[in-house]
């Protein structure tokens, strides 16, 4: 499986992280062109090489003219909502925004729909958030996983003076996320991730990495400052997952005063907390009542959090848990773009020399169906003809 990993060892922001993921490949002008599709085209964006502590980094920087006046958190969702981009990357920059308005109205008690967000700040913020999470879906990965964040240490000037590190809403998105050591353990000086920063760990990540994998390379994406005694960079680790087979935990319970309409949203928050796999048919409950059940397959790592959801998403009471082998097949991951628009497709590898099966991302499927106006299925054909020619190697039916 092919993964990404966020170590923000000093920090995290949203435009380290566009720089992050530009070293790690992706094209200066799909981010050149990233305003005009969101409807910002007065916005123009700089891209360089820098040095962080010796290191060579990809630093972003927005050139923003003066704005009128600032947003609120509601006006930028619905910009967000009308943006030409795949239902992947809205439905997680809308809810990076809700988060956002959530945590700045606990802060200032007021509705988070209603936060304000000042000029520049909130056309930075929707470049920021939706480029990231777009980014990461043309880096083609199968999952998103981060390491410790480092909040930094000491004050940060706020509009209504200054504060501790991390700011208060800051501190409320991160919460729920390992806080990497601070103080005499850690260099990081000043505020080392923002809202912004913190939102998009939240939207992207199924938490800590797996224990095994092998790293296939890396991206620094370069912050503002430049301190002379670390580097203030966000590193991005692309790499595959050492083997899919071993253990995992099998979970499992049986519902019958859920309404059948709420398994699906069920099935996202497991999937988004790490489950492999997840499924539900009909049983026959006590007293005559019909039910289903929910059968889910997670990580050992990430059973626990699997669970939680399980318990917050559904009516269940209880779980049962069991562990189990499983044997995989060696897989790999590749996109192909079909008149433009990205779609993931997965590779497996036969055993024994047995060719290969490629098998489109069933949501991509969707999305460049609905972009490009044309049933679902002939688009599923069209890339897997397009993989096939690119493998050259026979296919297994």
């Amino acid at each position: 499986m092919h993964i990404a990993i966020i170590d923000p060892a000093a920090g995290i922001s949203g435009d380290m992280t566009l720089g992050a993921l530009l070293s790690l490949g992706l094209p200066a002008n799909w981010l050149a062109e990233l305003p005009a599709r969101v409807g910002l085209p007065e916005v123009s964006v700089a891209v360089r090489d820098a040095r962080r502590a010796g290191i060579t980094c990809r630093q972003v920087v927005f050139a923003i003219p003066e704005q009128p006046h600032g947003r609120h958190v509601g006006a930028l969702i619905r910009l967000v909502e009308q943006a030409p981009i795949s239902d992947w990357v809205k439905e997680r920059a809308v809810r990076a925004f809700q988060l956002i308005g959530e945590a700045e109205g606990r802060v200032h008690g007021i509705a988070a729909e209603t936060v304000h967000l000042h000029e520049v700040g909130a056309v930075d913020a929707v470049l920021d958030i939706v480029g990231a999470i777009e980014g990461f879906e043309r880096l083609g990965v199968d999952a998103i996983y981060h390491l410790p964040v480092s909040v930094g240490t000491g004050w940060v000037e706020a509009a209504h003076g200054r504060l501790p590190v991390p700011a208060p809403a800051t501190a409320i998105l991160l919460e729920g996320l390992e806080i990497a050591a601070s103080g005499g353990a850690s260099p990081v000086e000043g505020e080392a991730t923002t809202p912004t920063g913190a939102a998009l760990l939240r939207v992207l990540s199924a938490g800590s990495p797996p224990e095994r994998w092998r790293m296939s390379g890396s991206g620094w994406g370069a912050g503002q400052r430049d301190p002379a005694h670390y580097p203030n960079a966000l590193r991005i680790l692309v790499a595959e997952t050492a083997s899919e087979a071993g253990r995992v935990v099998l979970l499992a319970t049986d519902v019958d005063d859920m309404s059948p309409e709420y398994v699906d949203p069920l099935r996202q928050a497991l999937v988004a907390a790490g489950a492999l796999d997840v499924q539900t048919w009909p049983v026959q409950m006590k007293k005559g009542r019909q039910g289903f059940r929910v059968e889910v397959m997670a990580p050992e790592a990430l059973a626990d959090a699997v669970t939680a959801e399980l318990f917050r998403h559904s009516t269940t009471a209880g779980v049962r848990r069991w562990v189990a082998e499983r044997a995989t097949l060696p897989r790999q991951q590749m996109t192909i773009r079909l008149d433009g628009v990205a779609v993931r497709v997965k590779v497996l590898e036969q055993a024994g020399g047995g060719g290969r099966r490629v098998k489109p991302e069933y949501d991509d499927v969707l999305a460049a169906a609905r972009a490009l106006g044309k049933p679902p299925i002939d688009v599923a054909r069209a890339v897997e003809r397009d993989a096939e020619a690119l493998l050259g190697g026979k296919n297994v039916p």
